[in-house]
């Protein structure tokens, strides 16, 4: 089990934009040269993409936490930083990414496309870009925004067309390694499959199809019990399940009860899985009585599902199984993919949350607000202009109301995030 992963958590940072820059043209000759700070380049942005050559989630154990660069702050010149690289993150294919803490489905990383997981944040504008008729000597410019920060869960389900499910020890890793390439660990005893085995399966001169060996199921897998339950996730995209079945009951089980048992685990692990076509495949018939072949024959085809009895040991029947199989993959949708949920509104620094609280101790009222931080630091409190805009996001972000309510009179201090100044009407 220790080579094979298949879920994990990990946190991703993309990267803040820089900040924008308060500069003023110099030149010889030149008098007013005017405002001239660029504005700073993006963060950058967190990218996913598919990695053929992965097949579980492992590396993700040893490294949890990724985080893109910054993007550079302006320049004077009208210089614009330089933006960030992104950062890629190789995946395998098949791993469906969702926000931790919300459930929500950010990308099914199915297909060969890089996908953007955390955006990088913009750059913040340069005070040439503020400049106005009546405001012409701008001192103060904006910082860049945030980059989005992200705790995921990364959950790997397999790509495959047929998925093989059953009790251990029913033949399922011989019968993928006799109508596939894979090379599946073979025993005579339980659990012998630790990790799904992937096998492409060649049809006919045109065709195949990818088949998964799920690790045996038992009774209580869909609750967690044996390891059924940390591979059923794998047959969820699977277009057909193929139940194979040991006809001999050669080791003392009921092969009705077993089917009940495997179609009962999959009900209660997803009703849509229990719902997808079944086929029933009997194997170890070389080791039954023809009576038991028919009887198992006569209470599957009751349900409506198609019957086939072999040998996957010696390779009876498996190429009539293999034959249907692609004819009716033929007829079916295909592979599910599991489509992003829409993102919530991601806003600015500024616009985000604007939360903000305000505490009174001996007649100073202090004001703490994380956001407002970033826009503190490219504020120059010295130039009146500046502190006119820094005094509009105080009043728009609902700050000055609530100072009043509090009780704030002309005269009083007021430190915001550890700037201080005198309250004025």
């Amino acid at each position: 089990m220790d080579g094979f992963v298949d879920e994990v958590n990990i946190t991703v940072e993309a990267g803040d934009g820089g900040d924008g820059a308060v500069a003023f043209h110099r030149e010889k000759y030149v008098a007013a040269g005017g405002p001239d700070g660029g504005d700073g380049g993006k963060g950058g942005d967190i990218v996913f993409l598919v990695d053929d050559n992965l097949n579980t989630l492992i590396d993700f154990r040893y490294k949890r936490k990724f985080k893109a660069e910054h993007g550079e702050n302006g320049q004077g010149g009208r210089k614009s930083g330089k933006s960030a690289p992104d950062l890629v993150v190789k995946v395998p294919r098949g791993t469906v990414v969702s926000d931790k803490n919300t459930g929500r489905i950010i990308a099914d990383m199915s297909g060969s496309q890089p996908v953007v997981i955390a955006k990088g944040g913009r750059g913040g504008r340069g005070n040439a870009h503020f400049a106005t008729p009546t405001r012409q000597i701008p001192r103060f410019s904006k910082p860049g925004f945030k980059g989005q920060k992200l705790d995921l869960h990364l959950e790997l389900k397999l790509l495959a067309d047929v998925g093989l499910v059953g009790f251990p020890n029913v033949g399922k890793s011989t019968f993928i390694s006799v109508v596939s390439a894979a090379k599946p660990k073979i025993a005579n005893y339980h659990f012998t499959t630790l990790i799904p085995n992937l096998g492409v399966v060649r049809a006919s001169d045109e065709g195949s199809f990818v088949i998964a060996d799920i690790p045996g199921l038992i009774e209580g897998a869909s609750e967690g019990v044996g390891l059924g339950h940390e591979f059923l996730r794998h047959v969820e995209r699977c277009r057909i399940i193929l139940h194979i079945i040991d006809v001999s009951g050669c080791e003392g089980r009921d092969p009705k009860e077993d089917f009940e048992i495997i179609s009962r685990e999959l009900r209660n692990f997803s009703e849509e899985l229990a719902d997808a076509p079944q086929i029933v495949a009997a194997n170890k018939c070389d080791m039954a009585t023809e009576e038991q072949i028919d009887d198992l024959r006569k209470y599957i085809e009751n349900k409506g599902l198609k019957f086939f009895a072999m040998s996957a040991a010696t390779t009876v029947g498996t190429k009539e199984i293999v034959d249907h199989l692609y004819q009716k993959l033929r007829e079916l949708p295909p592979l599910k993919v599991y489509e992003p949920e829409p993102e919530p509104i991601w806003e600015t620094a500024e616009k985000a949350d604007q939360s903000f609280e305000i505490t009174e101790e001996d007649g100073v009222f202090f004001v703490e607000a994380d956001w407002l931080e970033g826009i503190l630091r490219t504020a120059n409190m010295e130039d009146y202009e500046s502190l006119q805009h820094f005094q509009l996001v105080l009043k728009s972000s609902g700050i000055i109301d609530a100072l009043k309510d509090r009780g704030v009179k002309e005269g009083d201090t007021v430190s915001v995030c550890g700037w201080e100044f005198d309250y004025v009407e």
